[in-house]
């Protein structure tokens, strides 16, 4: 081909590169969020002292249990803890030093390294719902989670922008073995998308296992150097650390791991009905849950949980997006702050059955007090139904749009030159319009937060599409976001290495379902 041809080839084909560019599927993620806004502070120092004494005497009065655990009573009693039994009674201020070692900020990488994600300080990362067993959607209803929903529900994480995280067990797939679904879903996460994850807690070995996975995936020695994983531990409330969350523990601390160590608490069934009560007894089980994990691995990574809600006296179930679930969530917040911890607490939380509008009071309710409570990582950011029971998928895209504005209400105010909009104010003047001034034109792209989602056309139009309600919209988008996906790429000798650990690991042991 002559170079003219060849030149006139490329010129021809500059249309068409550019309808291409157009029609392609991009992948985009918003960065973490780092707050401009202060933080809500509920409780003045009085009260956070009094909370903070009362934790220290729960510790040393009191104490905790370390059940099953032979290992951590020996290091508890030579850290200087008085055993008796399964009872670790601690003394005012030695939980308190040993968490001095724990970072307040650090980085989980991704294997993407623009998708790498700060915790701790101003910053606010967003991860999907955790653990439900069920998943629904409008053509489905209510079912068992599957492998297959599992995968969507990744790819639906890896699609959405406004989602830092992949999370860890978005849902619970019942249709793979209890002793080799870590594997698949691990899996998942590494070749489905390139945010960072979480690694699995519900047995030791299984944490193992996600060790040895992430370091095919980054490499050993970079692993031995960096946080490439976060875990959930939760605290068997009231004052119970198990076996084998804490063995699980111990694997992550000592593999340099994050861990969040989170009670997770119902008010009125596993902590007082009060606020601050509850804030005592989550003080004393992060302290000591925290202090443990600094124990295994001084500067280990860890976060401070705080799940939270309340309970309805009639029924007995927990509520979602209340009052009460607000002041302890902020005042929570106030107590990771001072003990200069990284901190975990809130989500779309609500205990409706559909995506409708109980849910969505609720979540709103819940996202915007966890943005204000300063909250660190926010894990059940998208998809929580049920009272966590149930991953929705149109709720995961229906909270995931919403996630946009917390964003946006981060960003706080600005009051510079474009911000002040002095000239826009000049140039039109009294009676006139802002919509077609210069101003306007140079900032319409970016000035508004815009769901991606939610319909705001005229009655007619609406009603000529359909009069499709949210969760018909959410539907739609979720299909569209499966049918666009795209793989990020991945070294194929990782992805073979990942394939045969599973293959070697499901072929160790025969299937175990209880």
């Amino acid at each position: 081909m002559s170079e003219a041809r060849a030149e006139r080839r490329a010129r021809g084909g500059g249309g068409a590169a550019r309808r291409a560019e157009r029609t392609a599927v991009s992948i985009e993620t918003a960065r973490f969020i780092e707050r401009n806004i202060p933080n809500l502070e509920l409780l003045d120092e009085e009260a956070l002292q009094i909370i903070e004494w009362n934790a220290d005497t729960v510790l040393e009065e009191i104490g905790v249990n370390f059940v099953d655990n032979p290992a951590a009573l020996d290091l508890w009693r030579e850290a200087g803890a008085e055993v008796t039994g399964e009872r670790v009674r601690i003394p005012r201020g030695l939980a308190r030093k040993l968490c001095a070692t724990a970072p307040g900020r650090f980085t989980q990488h991704a294997r993407n390294p623009s998708r790498s994600v700060e915790i701790g300080g101003n910053s606010l990362v967003l991860a999907p719902v955790y653990g439900p067993p069920f998943v629904r959607d409008i053509e489905g209803g209510r079912r068992y989670a599957t492998m297959a929903d599992f995968r969507d529900f990744v790819k639906l994480g890896y699609m959405s922008k406004w989602l830092h995280h992949s999370g860890g067990t978005v849902c619970e797939p019942t249709d793979i073995a209890v002793n080799k679904r870590h594997l698949d879903m691990l899996q998942a996460h590494m070749v489905l998308s390139d945010k960072p994850f979480m690694g699995s807690v519900t047995e030791p070995v299984r944490a193992e296992d996600s060790v040895r996975m992430a370091e095919i995936l980054f490499g050993a020695d970079f692993l031995a150097e960096n946080c490439v994983m976060t875990s959930l531990i939760n605290i068997n409330s009231p004052l119970t650390f198990d076996a084998t969350m804490m063995g699980a523990l111990e694997v992550y601390a000592r593999a340099g791991q994050a861990a969040i160590v989170s009670p997770f608490i119902v008010g009125g069934a596993m902590a007082p009905v009060t606020v601050a009560g509850t804030l005592t007894q989550v003080l004393a089980e992060v302290l000591a849950g925290v202090a443990y994990s600094q124990l295994i691995r001084p500067g280990a990574p860890v976060i401070m949980g705080a799940f939270v809600t309340s309970i309805d006296m009639n029924s007995g179930a927990p509520t979602f997006g209340t009052p009460e679930a607000a002041h302890i969530t902020y005042g929570a917040g106030q107590l990771a702050r001072r003990l200069g911890l990284p901190y975990r607490s809130g989500g779309a939380f609500c205990g409706s059955k559909l995506p409708d509008a109980q849910a969505g009071y609720e979540s709103a309710n819940s996202l915007n007090m966890a943005l204000l409570a300063g909250v660190n990582f926010m894990l059940h950011a998208c998809g929580w139904l049920e009272g966590g029971l149930v991953a929705s998928f149109e709720k995961f895209v229906l909270d995931a749009d919403q996630l946009g504005t917390l964003h946006h209400l981060a960003r706080g105010v600005a009051v510079d030159d474009n911000g002040q909009a002095m000239e826009a104010i000049r140039e039109v003047g009294p009676g006139g319009h802002f919509l077609g001034c210069e101003h306007t034109q140079a900032n319409f792209k970016s000035a508004f937060w815009r769901s991606e989602v939610l319909d705001y056309k005229p009655f007619e139009t609406w009603e000529d599409e359909g009069a499709r309600d949210s969760a018909s919209l959410a539907a739609v988008k979720v299909q569209k976001q499966l049918r666009d996906y795209q793989a990020p790429p991945l070294d194929p000798g990782i992805a073979e290495a990942i394939q045969a650990f599973v293959d070697r690991r499901k072929a160790a042991e025969p299937d175990a379902f209880g």
